[in-house]
């Protein structure tokens, strides 16, 4: 019982700490609420972020391959090239289409560019103007119904379409191709390049 009285004295002689500052306190517990919010917030954040991404991706990709028509924009280098369809600089109203089945590939492009810019496409396919047939509709009615192209009908004038099928051996794919040369300083070119996988 003795030696439990020097204990006691001792704690009897600590010094009390005075109560907490209120601001310190409100500083505290904001500190505390703020790792909270990092520590569970952001993880949480970046989950919410990733699904909407993975999602919008899902659906891009869904509409791009439901298609029907031509997609706006420049086919991927790995599909131009696969294809043998080498789009010249500069080049406008670009837009694409591509279709796969067990029997053959299509990639349809059509492209607006320079007289130069038809030359260097033409020689990047071993031809030449001279190779070009004046009212040759090389592309098939069926190609151009896919693709919603008409080079008869309303708006369009005897000899502007020119056009030539380059054929190549398998597995080289077979190009049809129109060149419409109604805008005489920027002619149309039409492609259908059939590739057998």
């Amino acid at each position: 019982m003795t030696a439990s009285l020097p204990r006691q004295a001792a704690a009897a002689e600590e010094p009390s700490r005075p109560p907490e500052d209120r601001r310190h306190v409100i500083r505290r517990r904001a500190l505390t609420l703020l790792i909270i919010v990092l520590l569970i917030g952001v993880p949480a954040g970046y989950l919410v972020i990733s699904a909407n991404q993975s999602r919008d991706s899902g659906r891009n990709k869904e509409a791009k391959y439901s298609a029907t028509g031509l997609t706006e924009g420049w086919p991927s280098k790995v599909q131009r090239r696969l294809y043998q369809v080498p789009i010249p600089h500069p080049s406008n109203q670009v837009a694409y289409y591509e279709t796969n089945n067990w029997k053959t590939s299509r990639l349809y492009v059509q492209f607006q560019t320079t007289h130069a810019g038809l030359n260097q496409f033409l020689a990047d396919l071993g031809l030449s103007r001279a190779d070009l047939k004046n009212g040759d509709i090389a592309i098939s009615p069926r190609d151009q119904e896919i693709t919603g192209w008409k080079f008869t009908g309303p708006g369009s004038r005897p000899g502007d379409d020119f056009g030539v099928v380059h054929e190549q051996k398998d597995p080289q794919p077979t190009l049809d191709v129109v060149v419409n040369t109604g805008n005489a300083m920027y002619p149309f070119v039409y492609v259908v390049s059939r590739a057998v996988p």
